[in-house]
């Protein structure tokens, strides 16, 4: 009987990690890089995906850079051929990009939108990243997990926001003008769960697996004012650090999780609990 942290080895493995230049999707890189897997870096800067894959190669860790729009299907190809060349299959995709709009300074007056009067071109624009994105990334690395003999982890990014509204009130600010956290972040994020339900349940029989990983709020450098709305709203009081959603990720990504699919593993510190 094999030793229970060897279940979570990806010794001899490839990933690919979109939105592997962002905060977290950094963090997800790293983890499956020190887990073993070789680790493509993808997102669409691709400078930030290249300092990713380079601190990784710094560290002794397997990692190459890739520049991919996760809105174009050839996109989304090109990018599952260039993990196979550089590491030889495709065992894991962490879909991890998508549209965020953050409420800091680099942000302002960007979040005034009500409801009534949100613009659908930038409506349409985050159910193309967010939810289309996932679906042609999920597509093509389908393609290849079958191709290997109908094997492989695909673990899709959700938010606390797609399992329960946004609490607008955290984002008030006494004498400044009322935010919102809009409504395309919340529907695109239940979509997003929605298809992962659907993706496992169409590889019934088979050994491909699709899960979400649903993070809460991570602190990023927020206003004190934010932190403070935030943390109250949570059981632990306060926001996660960056590395906490790395140990969840990698039970997702190994055969630790290998009986799970069509789950959901939500690390929020209690925020959706009441």
């Amino acid at each position: 009987m094999s030793h229970i942290m060897d279940k979570f080895s990806l010794q001899g493995q490839s990933a690919v990690v979109t939105g592997g230049g962002g905060l977290l999707g950094a963090e997800f890189c790293r983890t499956l890089a020190q887990a073993g897997a070789g680790v493509l870096v993808a997102d669409l800067n691709f400078t930030a995906a290249e300092k990713v894959a380079e601190e990784l190669r710094a560290e002794g860790l397997q990692a190459r850079p890739f520049g991919v729009d996760v809105t174009r299907p050839e996109s989304a190809e090109a990018m599952v051929r260039a993990a196979v060349e550089a590491f030889g299959s495709l065992d894991v995709i962490v879909n991890s990009a998508a549209m965020d709009p953050k409420f800091d300074a680099s942000q302002a007056g960007r979040h005034g939108n009500t409801f009534e009067d949100y613009p659908l071109a930038q409506w349409q624009q985050a159910l193309d990243v967010n939810l289309t994105g996932v679906f042609l990334c999920c597509q093509a690395a389908a393609r290849q997990m079958v191709a290997q003999g109908a094997r492989g982890s695909i673990i899709n990014i959700c938010s606390t926001y797609g399992l329960v509204p946004p609490d607008q009130r955290i984002y008030e600010k006494p004498g400044q003008p009322r935010q919102f956290k809009p409504a395309f972040y919340t529907t695109t994020k239940a979509g997003v769960l929605g298809l992962t339900k659907y993706i496992a349940s169409y590889y019934a029989g088979t050994q491909i697996r699709a899960n979400c990983l649903t993070p809460g709020g991570v602190y990023n450098n927020h206003d004190e004012t934010f932190t403070r709305n935030y943390s109250y709203r949570t059981i632990m009081g306060r926001m996660a650090r960056r590395d906490e959603m790395n140990g969840a990720l990698l039970f997702l990504a190994s055969s630790a999780s290998s009986y799970m699919t069509g789950g959901n593993v939500i690390v929020d510190g209690g925020w959706t609990v009441w």
